[in-house]
């Protein structure tokens, strides 16, 4: 499965520092990892969110993954908005074992910067 991850500046630095095969843990205040399955939905939190947001370091990256279909299937798609804005919740606990299941590397496909 294909799945999009919308990025703020200091968590690219750390798929980086991964060689681009991890996303890093979740802080205590995140108790779920979210990917989405549409791109453009991707591009819209990017772009509206994270270029708006300090903590981003006012940067929006879009990632693309693919992750193994067998394993993945676990997580149910939850529609959050739009019939577009779709994402699978990851419990934190479970983050390194979905680290584990991503085929390939991690690439970033878009960037979006702000204002500082």
């Amino acid at each position: 499965m294909i799945l999009y991850r919308p990025v703020g500046e200091a968590e690219m630095r750390l798929i980086a520092e991964s060689g681009y095969t991890a996303f890093p843990p979740r802080l205590p205040e995140q108790p779920i990892f979210y990917p989405v399955l549409d791109e453009q939905y991707a591009c819209d939190i990017a772009e509206k969110w994270n270029t708006r947001d300090e903590r981003s370091g006012f940067k929006g990256y879009v990632t693309r993954f693919s992750v193994d279909d067998g394993f993945v299937r676990r997580y149910a798609p939850q529609t959050v908005g739009a019939p577009y804005q779709r994402e699978l919740w990851v419990p934190a606990e479970d983050l390194e074992e979905f680290n584990r299941h991503i085929v390939g590397k991690i690439e970033v496909i878009k960037i979006f910067s702000g204002e500082r």
